[in-house]
């Protein structure tokens, strides 16, 4: 619930920073009202659909931090946590507002140097009335994270629960700034010739003409500092060979393990085990093979490198078809 879209609707047009100038009492009002709109609308999600939900604005003051408590805690019943991103760091505040901030609706049809020269303006504005998030006294007993300078250093603060703390993993590792990640299969092996499951049979003719595409591919993008990882997989290991870059194998990528099925086509299956193949197509997401996994055991598998993706920097992963899935519907936000 990102309360820039309710002042962008509010006010159809972007004026400028002076628009955030605290003693702007006409703009103060308006932004206080959208403020509110979007909590109320945010709480109304919570208790209708929603499990967890982001109340995305600057709430800067101890007041605007207190309003939310108190509403989201008493009138809503629900937890909060707050993320309080701290940059003074010149060079972090110009990478981010070039990265993140110029590809706001505020500044469409704007120069570059417009747009940064603005943001910084507004930046000052937010300064005048910003007050960090205290943890001695007043704002002790919120559970909180500061983030300072895009994950040089944190501070965590009273988690409590589950949702919590995986929000904590996941914020401590990440970072806004820009990176590549290369994602793909495995070239193609012996055992996708004779299209049989799972397996870690060596590459086909064709997987090994891959392997030396990929390798060119990838010198001629000259790549600085990439990493490579494959799964533990043979066909993956090999795919990697002939890349110079340092390589580094995760079982965790390793394809969805077909339990009993190992080895076998999907026309065996289907005429060995016709019952498992009918509640496989069913549900492909949740069907767990005897003694394999589903695709929902994968997502739980994968979470942990998940993780590990959002920390990284540039990088090149090798894996199967399930994984490459997986990932893929992460960063473009697939529902299952």
């Amino acid at each position: 619930f990102n309360v820039g879209d309710y002042r962008r609707d509010a006010v159809k047009v972007y004026t400028g920073n002076e628009f955030f100038n605290p003693d702007n009492t006409e703009a103060v009002a308006i932004r206080n009202l959208c403020a509110q709109n979007a909590l109320e609308d945010m709480c109304n999600y919570l208790h209708n659909q929603g499990e967890v939900a982001i109340f995305d604005a600057t709430n800067t003051t101890r007041e605007r931090r207190r309003t939310i408590y108190n509403y989201c805690t008493e009138v809503c019943c629900f937890r909060v946590f707050f993320v309080e991103s701290i940059c003074n760091s010149p060079e972090v505040i110009q990478a981010n507002i070039r990265e993140v901030k110029l590809k706001s609706p505020d500044y469409k049809n704007v120069s570059e140097e417009e747009a940064v020269e603005d943001f910084l303006l507004r930046i000052e504005l937010y300064v005048k009335q910003y007050e960090p998030i205290d943890d001695k006294i007043t704002e002790k007993h919120y559970s909180f994270i500061k983030i300072y300078n895009c994950g040089e250093r944190f501070l965590v603060h009273k988690i409590r629960g589950t949702i919590q703390s995986r929000v904590v993993y996941f914020l401590m590792n990440m970072h806004v700034l820009q990176r590549t990640i290369y994602l793909t299969r495995h070239g193609e092996s012996e055992m996708n010739v004779e299209q049989r499951i799972g397996g870690d049979s060596p590459l086909s003719p064709a997987g090994i003409t891959y392997t030396e595409v990929l390798a060119q591919y990838i010198a001629n993008e000259n790549i600085k500092d990439l990493i490579v990882w494959t799964s533990a997989r043979q066909q993956a290991i090999d795919t990697a060979a002939k890349i110079n870059a340092p390589t580094e194998p995760l079982k965790a990528l390793n394809g969805l393990n077909p339990g009993m099925f190992e080895g076998l086509t999907y026309r065996e299956v289907a005429e060995r085990y016709p019952e498992e193949f009918a509640a496989r197509d069913r549900s492909k997401y949740y069907y767990r093979s005897p003694g394999g996994e589903s695709y929902h055991d994968l997502v739980a598998r994968l979470e942990p490198v998940i993780m590990e993706l959002e920390r990284a920097e540039n990088l090149l992963v090798i894996c199967h078809q399930a994984v490459a899935r997986c990932i893929l519907a992460y960063f473009l936000d697939k529902d299952p």
